[in-house]
């Protein structure tokens, strides 16, 4: 019996065989297709294909196509587990062909393969066809030698496919295999087409015609092909099966459940093993893919998928997490195929051991309450909405798992209830957002976050992506289209740029749609609306289109590498200063990285080196960057640290970086960096490149703030300064080793030159003029002097006093436009005459105020010496006036 694993491969084998080439899965999260919330078929990364808007080097290509149906127009989640072959994740094989073969070859490829190479019974097979495709009808009679009851046709949309309203479209025709009449129901198009005896496996899709908004088509110029098989499907089929669950993928997941949960694979709890091997399988894989539990848009499908599984593990009788527990079974069977699982593994059960433990913190009284509030009605009757909602809001109960709970009971949930208060509590959250004095004109994107949803961030795991343009707003008001030259907020359900937060500044690049583009100058965030501000530079672009978003990678790619720096700077702080050292506030730009933090003292050039040293033995670790998602409180349980500025809820993203040598956890020890943090990050810590730290200086009382440079900017700024290095050493005619030493020896000759003309100008000071004058029996000398500075006028008033021995001095003194005055009086009359009130009688005689100093010595400032014999009068009158 053929394993899943078999019958994947050997798919993939005869196409590969026959010309076409092997392509990975795309991930879930479609990066071509904004309209879709997940990948659901194989054709979706090829859409581009098809319409001619990309081309690859080949024209043909099979694939195997991780795909969910869980959100959206394509939902599964009700009746995964109650069904044979309903499931929320599933694969798709398929085979393309763009513009190569087309009908004649798709039906002799499939009927090849089906009845040779898997050896399906010719007479169990059956096919559909569009009524009007008479070519079809007559490749099968040809090719498969069907009779014409074995040929039905289908004048319905079950046979024919449309990637839109407009755009390319088909007939499609459908393979059929008929289980036999000891399975109720009969063949497609019959009254009874709904019962299992006759199940599609194979769809083949001919794209040949373009449908226009008129309804007309027209034959397409590249026609081409697009398949799609389910593997569970035929998996069930070759394994002679009728239920997906049997098959052996799925019945080992179903056997790691029972083990887990110590309950029957096969007993009263078989629904609960299939929900939960189905939903493990749709979580992890959409975790690997970088989705995220989460309150908004894809996160939160999410999260409904997990919890749903855990309520039926609960079921089932655990009192632990469970679902952790069972990713090594689903690593063992499909990791060989999918890499990317084993790659996330850890990661896939940190975050599902994490989601488990919160969410059995409240499962038991959200139960509870739904048990309360059912014994208030009568038998049999519906739930409130009410109620619901209160489950939803205050417990975290999706809808959806209330209504699967009280499925089980036989009852339901008055979904207008429901919708009633849920449109009562955005009323009063946009009241509340209106009066909180945000800016003048939040309230607009609030209205839209109400009215589309909030922007889902994309760009943790990319830089490009597809968008739909929900809104355009310009000055303010909401805009249908904007044209070349407008300045325009464009909104987009989902995109790649960051919106400034926490530090970070918003991306820049561009926007694209069919009819124009625009460039994005900054990209912000209100009421979880990414508001693109941009500036439209070819055509119009217009609300409802289609648009290709691209971040500027350089500068992205600046700014995550300052964004980690400053991860490993802050840690390399507490390390060097001591555990007190916090964030109080971040700048992470293309340019640079500007880091204040709490601590009380100048940061010493010591200090400085081995921080900066730290920081740059860590990038040269190249240690990878990893992210998990946990509640705040568990974070910090965790020993990380939370950011300045950043706002927490339910969920926080914990970003470690660095292995500490010898500490002894792991083989390359424990975290460095452990933070919370909501911005991107470099893959590994050795994409920052280079650090280098431009200094630290004082923010604000207590606070201190360091610069650096990171990457090709740090490289600039050290060859800058190798240049005025060199261009030092060139002056002073040295080698670039010897520029200290030249430069200190420079220093000191220059310092006692200075020296040398300071004591010429005391001598020449003291040279000139008459010889001390007497006033009451107290030498006095009263010189003007020209050339003297304020910082050489004490040496020479000291030096005049020491010629006295006895006496006073008053010195007025003028060096470039500046005036200056200065006394002195020796020892022995301090106690009669004081050199303060000389300086303030000679100050006010020159127009100035104030001067101050010692009794021995004093000085002061004047706006001018003009009238410096009237300063000496009023000098002289002192003197007298002491004796």
């Amino acid at each position: 019996m053929p394993s899943l694993n078999d019958i994947r491969s050997t798919f993939l084998g005869y196409f590969e065989r026959n010309g076409h080439r092997v392509v990975d899965s795309s991930p879930l999260v479609p990066r071509n297709d904004p309209t879709l919330m997940f990948a659901n078929s194989g054709m979706v990364q090829f859409k581009n294909l098809f319409t001619g808007v990309e081309t690859r080097d080949y024209n043909r290509a099979t694939s195997a196509q991780k795909c969910v149906r869980a959100g959206g127009k394509h939902n599964d989640l009700d009746n995964v587990g109650y069904t044979a072959r309903h499931h929320t994740f599933f694969e798709m094989l398929g085979n393309f062909s763009f513009g190569d073969y087309f009908k004649d070859q798709a039906i002799a490829h499939a009927w090849e393969l089906l009845t040779r190479d898997f050896a399906i019974p010719k007479d169990r097979l059956l096919v559909t066809v569009y009524h009007t495709d008479d070519e079809a009808v007559q490749i099968w009679k040809k090719v498969a030698g069907l009779s014409d009851d074995r040929i039905i046709r289908i004048p319905t949309s079950d046979n024919f496919w449309q990637m839109g309203p407009t755009g390319p479209c088909g007939p499609c025709t459908e393979i059929f295999f008929d289980h036999g009449d000891k399975i109720p129901g009969g063949p497609p198009g019959s009254p009874d087409e709904d019962g299992d005896r006759f199940i599609e496996i194979w769809n083949l899709v001919f794209m040949q015609n373009e449908q226009f908004e008129d309804g007309s088509m027209r034959a397409l110029d590249m026609q081409s092909i697009d398949t799609g098989m389910g593997l569970e499907r035929i998996g069930a089929l070759l394994q002679g099966k009728h239920d997906n669950y049997d098959t052996d993928l799925m019945r080992s997941l179903i056997e790691a459940s029972a083990h887990a949960t110590s309950a029957d694979p096969d007993g009263p709890g078989k629904v609960h093993h299939r929900v939960i091997a189905d939903h493990l399988r749709s979580t992890s894989f959409l975790i690997a893919d970088g989705v995220m539990p989460s309150n908004e848009g894809r996160g939160y499908v999410l999260r409904r998928i997990m919890r749903r599984a855990m309520r039926h593990a609960h079921m089932l009788g655990a009192q632990d997490p469970v679902m952790h527990k069972l990713v090594p079974a689903l690593v063992r069977q499909m990791g060989a195929a999918y890499p990317e699982l084993t790659r996330a593994q850890a990661m896939i059960e940190e975050t599902l051991r994490s989601e488990e433990t919160r969410f059995r913190q409240t499962l038991d009284r959200g139960l509870r309450l739904l048990d309360d509030e059912l014994a208030r009605l009568p038998e049999g009757a519906d739930l409130p909405g009410e109620a619901a909602f209160k489950l939803y809001d205050t417990f975290g109960f999706p809808l959806d798992l209330t209504q699967d709970a009280l499925r089980e009971k036989g009852r339901a949930v008055q979904t207008e209830g429901f919708d009633a208060a849920m449109a009562e509590q955005k009323r009063m959250a946009r009241a509340a957002w209106s009066g909180s004095g945000e800016a003048a004109d939040a309230t607009i994107w609030f209205e839209l976050a109400e009215k589309h949803g909030v922007t889902e961030f994309l760009g943790y795991d990319t830089e490009e992506a597809e968008g739909q343009i929900t809104a355009l707003v310009i000055d303010g008001a909401d805009a249908a289209e904007a044209g070349e030259g407008a300045k325009v907020a464009i909104v987009v359900n989902q995109s790649p740029f960051y919106a400034e937060s926490g530090g970070q500044v918003g991306d820049h690049g561009l926007i694209r749609t069919e009819t124009g583009a625009a460039r994005v100058t900054d990209t912000k965030k209100v009421a979880g609306v990414f508001i693109h501000q941009a500036e439209v530079t070819m055509g119009t672009i217009s609300r409802g289109q289609g648009a290709q978003l691209s971040v500027d990678h350089e500068r992205r790619s600046a700014i995550r590498a300052n964004h980690s720096a400053t991860h490993l700077l802050h840690e390399a702080l507490r390390g060097a200063l001591g555990d007190h050292v916090a964030q109080r506030g971040s700048l992470n730009a293309p340019d640079r990285l500007r880091f204040d933090f709490s601590h009380n003292h100048a940061v010493t050039a010591e200090q400085l080196a081995a921080i900066e040293a730290e920081v740059n033995g860590y990038v040269r670790q190249n240690s990878p960057v990893e992210t998990r998602i946990m509640t705040p409180d568990d974070a910090r349980a965790l020993g990380a640290q939370a950011l300045f500025g950043e706002k927490y809820g339910d969920e926080v993203r914990v970003v470690s970086m660095g292995a500490q040598p010898g500490s002894g956890k792991g083989a390359d020890g424990a975290t460095y960096s452990l933070e919370l943090c909501g911005g991107t990050h470099v893959a590994r810590t050795g994409d920052i490149g280079a650090f280098v730290l431009l200094g630290d200086a004082a923010s604000s009382a207590g606070v201190r703030r360091i610069e650096a440079l990171t990457g090709q900017a740090a490289l600039a700024h050290l060859r800058h300064a190798d240049s005025r290095l060199a261009e030092i050493a060139g002056i002073l005619k040295a080698q670039s080793a010897e520029v200290v030493t030249r430069v200190r020896a420079l220093a000191d000759e220059r310092k006692a030159l200075a020296n040398e003309v300071a004591q010429l100008k005391r001598q020449l000071a003291m040279g000139g003029g008459d010889e001390a004058e007497e006033i009451a029996g107290v030498k006095f000398i009263a010189r003007k002097v020209e050339g003297v500075g304020g910082k050489e006028l004490g040496a020479l008033v000291d030096e005049m006093k020491a010629s006295l021995g006895s006496g006073a001095v008053l010195v007025l003194a003028e060096d470039g436009g500046k005036a200056t005055v200065a006394a002195g009086v020796t020892p022995d009359l301090t106690g009669r005459i004081n050199a303060v009130a000389l300086v303030q009688a000679a100050t006010a005689a020159l127009g100035g105020k104030g001067g101050g100093g010692r009794p021995d010595r004093a000085q002061g400032g004047a706006p001018s010496l003009a009238a410096a014999e009237t300063a000496f009068q009023d000098a002289r009158k002192i003197i007298e006036d002491s004796k």
